[in-house]
């Protein structure tokens, strides 16, 4: 739903313990509270009870368009973003082709303009085909890139990474990693712990992340690269980035609400425990929280990976890596991090709104003159997660069965309403 003037009534504006407030948007920007009265507006939101944040943005997500279709679109990942509240979101490059050429890239960047239901700012990859031995021409896909991944695959070879981060650095793009030593693997399928050792199963090392966080770190100081380190998900990672931080490397990273929610403890053996890196131990999980709460760890990614059921339905040995996450961000870290004390209100927003514009340069926001990218949030609302309800179309998430709080009722991208909860929508009126 389009709007030429906007006018959002009785708003919370930032934060559910703030005044109520009127909130004016006329050609996709936020105007001052006063510039049109509501009777000039072409569609009205009566916002009594919600809560007007920021629209969030998401740095790590897989849609799985093109080459894998069956497991997700760009069409239904964006739609899914819009319900979880974000206006825009950063796609990961493992996909057929990779994009690790203008010809290649061009094939999503045309399904994008097609068919996203919000921005959708699409990575390139570090290396040809993602396989971490050929760097490609960084200068030729930077103008039309968030940054460069590999993401799924760590890059091993110490001189490729440090040809890729010269190169990079020089575009002034991130270079956002996923950190794994293939040889430390060991065939694991999930945290080398005390889960795996009583069912059984092979592990996953700690090792594996951290080794490889502390070497493009490493990196990163000699080269100048900007480094954003993904899906953080052990106590040494934290550790590591934050001595970067003090050190003054150009160094960024996110964990993902499954990290902060969960730990080993916390599984069974099925599917929708299993991702990349895996769920970690109970230490772990409260270093994480700590990184959040010092500032060393900048934003809250989603890394949102749908498969099909049949790739999910196999036990946590068989089952593919990867969980969706996109609807339930948002929800998961207000209940599981806000509501329990942990972090602020605000903190949570600079994690998974501001921050994220910073580091990657994303318009969009609240403040007056901004791109009106809006998510109107009721957090006093208490739901179930149930898959029959997810919009995306992988319905596997760890979250299944847990109440959460903090229901999107609204989301608006650029002045335009993309998404509207059912229950919301006689809130809307149009003329």
């Amino acid at each position: 739903m389009g709007a030429g003037k906007l006018f959002i009534r009785d708003v919370h504006i930032g934060s559910p313990d703030s005044a109520p407030e009127h909130i004016c948007v006329a050609g996709g920007v936020v105007r001052q509270p006063d510039a049109f009265p509501e009777s000039e507006a072409d569609m009205v939101i009566d916002a009594r009870g919600a809560v007007a944040i920021p629209g969030l943005v998401d740095v790590h997500v897989h849609f799985r368009e093109p080459g894998f279709e069956y497991k997700e679109t760009i069409r239904s990942g964006s739609i899914a973003a819009a319900a979880g509240g974000f206006t825009s979101v950063c796609t990961m490059p493992n996909l057929k082709p990779a994009p690790d050429s203008m010809p290649n890239l061009r094939r999503q960047l045309d399904i994008i303009d097609a068919d996203a239901a919000i921005e959708v700012l699409p990575y390139a990859t570090i290396t040809k085909s993602r396989l971490g031995a050929e760097t490609i021409d960084y200068d030729a896909l930077a103008p039309y890139v968030c940054g460069f991944s590999d993401d799924g695959s760590g890059i091993d070879d110490d001189d490729v990474m440090l040809r890729a981060m010269t190169l990079i650095a020089r575009t002034g793009k991130v270079l956002a990693e996923h950190c794994e030593v293939k040889a430390l693997l060991d065939g694991g399928c999930i945290h080398k712990g005390s889960f795996a050792s009583s069912h059984n199963l092979p592990g996953i090392c700690s090792e594996s992340e951290w080794r490889e966080v502390e070497r493009n770190i490493r990196l990163a100081e000699k080269t100048g690269c900007r480094l954003h380190i993904c899906h953080v998900s052990t106590k040494e990672s934290v550790e590591l980035i934050r001595g970067g931080k003090r050190r003054g490397v150009d160094v960024t990273a996110e964990t993902a609400a499954h990290y902060i929610a969960f730990c080993e403890d916390d599984m069974t053996d099925d599917g929708r425990f299993k991702m990349n890196p895996p769920l970690r131990g109970a230490d772990d999980r409260q270093a994480l929280i700590q990184g959040l709460q010092d500032g060393t760890i900048d934003c809250i990614a989603s890394d949102h990976a749908p498969h099909a059921p049949h790739e999910k339905n196999l036990g946590l040995r068989r089952s593919a890596m990867g969980v969706s996450g996109i609807e339930l961000s948002l929800p998961a870290i207000y209940s599981f991090a806000v509501a329990s004390g942990l972090i602020s209100f605000q903190r949570m927003i600079e994690l998974m709104a501001i921050n994220p514009r910073r580091i990657f340069g994303i318009k969009g926001g609240l403040g007056t003159g901004h791109r009106a990218d809006i998510a109107l949030v009721d957090f006093d609302r208490e739901f179930t997660v149930d898959a029959a309800n997810l919009l995306s179309a992988g319905k596997v998430t760890p979250f299944l069965g847990t109440r959460l709080n903090g229901a999107v009722l609204a989301t608006i991208a650029g002045g335009n309403i993309v998404y509207c909860n059912s229950s919301f929508s006689k809130q809307v009126k149009g003329k």
